[in-house]
This record gives structure tokens, C-alpha cells and sequence, in this order.
């Protein structure tokens, strides 16, 4: 009989029993539903989840990826649905690609996202190479984005729920890697689809609360967990107007992030002040109002491109940008100073632009993702 080489669910040309896939699982609802669904189908699943930090402190902590509890959930959805499941210590990998940048990074006066190099540094290098190792035809996700295959190759878009969209922290994954990753839910309607899809697997994770916090940063206290990594990271200094008007004296540059309104200690001014910038150098925090935090232009650096023609090969191209996770998409013009480093030009003013967070460009019309940068310097 003939072999059957229709394009099967993942877009290989064999049969899901001969495809396998390693699963990142995390112990939450996403990756557990996406293990039981591709082994459901019949795929050659293997789990994997990654040990990042010290989770005896976390163990009791809710909410946070990759603790004691959640290899735990891992390993039973792993065990429930049938298929092989291994923990790695990556331990020393994630200290030194994540978190110590992340320490250093404010204590620079930036505003760090450390999801996006837990994907970019860990998730999408080490572990990726690691389902190589295994013979994984691919690796497969939770993350609610999408690959679609262009003209060109595999190209990357925004989840079909703009509500989960994680297009914003998954702007650094390059064109190789998009073509041995996979991500089934980024076509879900909305989260709700995705728990019903745990109930229907009799999934113990299926209402399992949604992480909220960084992983191995307890109760969003970032400025305790630096301080612990940081001995002297929070060094006093002086508030100061942007009018050069010393208003008074701060507990340490690490408790505060540009456009920050409250917490500032610096009553009676007679306006409302906001947090401008940061001077790690001179301890100095600058404050002003808020008409001060508008700025038009953003250099950028590493910078990723997805765009089917070279990055360099036009000096302009009109995007719109996203300058944090949680801010619509806005006009720009981005225009490439090299392969690497761009200046992005928006076409209304966004405030609390920060070095340290990134910049993701988007195309104009549509839900495709064409790569970002890092803000890098000042206003």
C-alpha cells in the first residue's frame, strides 16, 4: 500500500505516532494542554520542564513558573496522559543568563524584562537544542502566539486573543528557531477555551490559578531580591526636580522605574510628579511632570528582524511598535542605523519610554510580528 504522507497537525509529512515532540511545561494550565492535546493526537510526546531557580523557597508560592509545586504538576499531567517527562537543572544557566543581568540591569537605572531572555537565553537556546538531542521532530509551547508558514518560511504573528497575546516577549526568537518551534494554542479564542480543553483531559491543573509575578521574584518585590543579590544596591540619593530643585532624599534608584507616580516621598510640591529618569551614577532620581515623560524617538539595540527582506536593505520602514507589554500598538517609523541598531520614530509621543524594556515592531496591517529591539539609553 502506499505510504500516507499527508501533512499531519504540526506540518510534517508522516504520521503523528512517527513525529515526536518535546513539550516545555511549565506545570500550568497552557503547556499541560498543550502536552495532552498533541498526545491525545497521537503525537510521540516527551515533557520537559526546566528546574530555573532554588524552588525550595518558592515552594509554598503560588503562581510562579518552574517552583518545586509546579515540577510537581508536570510530572502528574505527565504521568496521567501517558507519556515521558524529565526535570533539568538549569539552575546555573538561568542565574547567569537572567538573573544576574537583571540585577545589573537596575541597578544601570533600567527596567529589565527578564521573561523575554528566559526565552530567548534558556527556553528557545538550551532547551531547544536539548529536544534536538532528543530527536524531536520540533518543541512545542504554551505561549498564546502564532507560526504561519509565508511565502518565505515560517513567519510569527500575534495570538488570535489580543488579550494573551505574548508576542511581546517572544520578539527575539530568530527565523531558525521559528522553524522548529510550535505553538498550538496561539489560534484559541480566549483563555476560557484553553481550561476547557484542561477539563476535557481531566487535566488536575485545569483550574490552576495563572501565573502573575516573575518567576523568582516572590510577591513582585523586585528590590528585596536585588538588594540579596546586590549587597549596597540600595544606597540613599537625592530626588530632584528636572529643574535642578533638590526636593529630597530617596531610599535606593532600585525602588523606582521611570513613570512611576506613587511612593515618590516627596510631598507638598504643589503638582503631581512623576519618576523621568534614573541616575545610578549619581544615586539621583529625576523627577518632573508628566509632560516630561513624553518622548517621540527610541534607540534601540539587538536588534531581532523578521521582516522577509534584509533589515538593512531600506532606510525606512512604517510599523507600528509596541514600547511596552501592555500599551496598543502605535504608528512608527523605524529606520535601521545597522544590523542591530535602529532609532524608531513614533508618530505621537508615549510616555515612560524605559531603557531595559523592549520595543516590538509589528506590520502595519495585519497580526505579524517583524522582530524589536532593546531601549537602550535615555530619553
Amino acid at each position: 500500500m502506499p505510504r500516507d504522507t499527508a501533512v499531519n497537525s504540526l506540518g510534517f509529512a508522516k504520521p503523528p505516532s512517527e513525529t515526536r515532540v518535546v513539550v516545555a511545561m511549565s506545570g500550568g494550565v497552557d503547556s499541560s494542554v498543550v502536552a495532552a492535546q498533541l498526545k491525545t493526537e497521537g503525537y510521540d510526546v516527551v515533557g520537559v520542564t526546566l528546574q530555573l531557580y532554588d524552588h525550595g523557597a518558592a515552594l509554598a508560592k503560588k503562581g510562579a513558573c518552574c517552583a518545586g509545586r509546579d515540577i510537581h504538576d508536570a510530572r502528574r499531567v505527565a504521568e496521567e496522559m501517558g507519556f515521558p517527562h524529565y526535570v533539568l537543572d538549569y539552575e546555573n544557566t538561568f542565574r547567569e543568563a537572567v538573573i544576574d543581568e537583571f540585577a545589573d540591569a537596575y541597578l544601570g537605572g533600567a527596567t529589565p524584562v527578564p521573561c523575554i531572555r528566559c526565552n530567548e537565553r534558556v527556553k528557545f537556546k538550551d532547551l531547544l537544542e536539548t529536544a534536538k538531542d532528543l530527536d524531536a521532530d520540533c518543541m512545542a509551547t504554551g505561549h498564546y502566539i502564532q507560526r504561519k508558514t509565508g511565502l518565505h518560511g515560517a513567519e510569527l504573528h500575534r495570538a488570535a486573543d489580543p488579550n494573551r497575546d505574548q508576542s511581546y516577549f517572544l520578539f527575539s526568537t530568530t527565523a531558525e528557531q521559528l522553524d522548529y518551534l510550535r505553538f498550538p494554542l496561539g489560534h484559541l479564542a480566549s483563555k476560557a477555551e484553553t481550561r476547557a480543553l484542561a477539563a476535557r483531559y481531566g487535566l488536575p491543573v485545569a483550574d490552576k490559578p495563572d501565573s502573575q509575578d516573575i518567576c523568582f521574584v516572590p510577591d513582585g518585590n523586585y528590590a528585596a531580591v536585588i538588594e540579596k543579590l546586590r549587597p549596597g544596591a540600595a544606597d540613599p540619593g537625592e530626588v530632584v526636580h528636572v529643574d535642578g530643585n533638590v526636593l529630597g532624599e530617596h531610599r535606593g534608584v532600585i525602588h523606582y522605574t521611570v513613570g512611576q507616580r506613587r511612593g515618590l516621598g516627596i510631598g507638598g510640591t504643589g503638582e503631581p510628579l512623576y519618576v523621568i529618569r534614573l541616575d545610578p551614577d549619581s544615586r539621583r532620581v529625576i523627577v518632573g511632570p508628566r509632560a516630561a515623560l513624553a518622548t517621540r524617538r527610541v534607540p534601540l539595540r539587538e536588534i531581532n528582524w523578521l521582516g522577509d527582506a534584509p533589515f538593512t536593505s531600506q532606510t525606512e520602514w512604517h510599523v507600528t511598535v509596541k514600547v511596552r507589554s501592555t500599551r496598543p500598538p502605535r504608528e512608527a517609523i523605524l529606520r535601521p542605523l545597522s544590523a542591530t541598531e535602529a532609532e524608531v520614530e513614533l508618530l505621537n509621543a508615549e510616555e515612560g519610554v524605559s531603557p531595559g524594556q523592549a520595543c516590538v515592531f509589528y506590520a502595519p496591517e495585519g497580526s505579524r510580528v517583524l522582530g524589536g529591539g532593546w531601549i537602550w539609553r535615555g530619553r
